[in-house]
């Protein structure tokens, strides 16, 4: 069985490579991962194209699951996921977690072979209630 797959959607593509970089670190390789950030220019934002090759990049059959940095990213996460489509969309979730913390734990909770469920639900512990 494959182990849920993490994609960090950051604003930044130094915020999200670094947070990839501390996954990988902490986590090892067991667990497919894939980042992206930034606009096309190379500054700060995000782009649905890209966000769609990073699931596709960290794509497990178990499921992925996203973190994401802020509002516009999470928004065009939501747009990637739904260009996807059926049926691959609805093993797709994106965290209401902090983007580094969420990834790590995420990450390590899927190393154990944890479901998507499980693996958002950990993920989602750390956010403020």
């Amino acid at each position: 069985m494959s182990n849920v797959g993490i994609v960090i959607v950051s604003h930044s593509p130094l915020v999200a490579e670094g947070t990839a970089d501390m996954v990988r670190q902490m986590v090892g390789e067991e667990v497919p991962l894939a980042w992206c950030g930034g606009n096309a220019e190379g500054g700060l934002g995000t782009q649905v194209g890209a966000i769609m090759d990073a699931i596709e990049e960290a794509w497990s059959d178990a499921g992925v699951a996203i973190l994401v940095d802020l509002g516009g990213a999470e928004t065009n996460s939501e747009m990637a996921i739904e260009m996807i489509g059926e049926p691959r969309s609805g093993r797709i979730v994106i965290c209401n977690a902090p983007v580094v913390e969420g990834a790590v734990m995420a990450a390590t909770e899927a190393s154990g072979g944890a479901t998507l469920k499980q693996v958002v639900a950990t993920a989602q512990e750390l956010s403020p209630a």
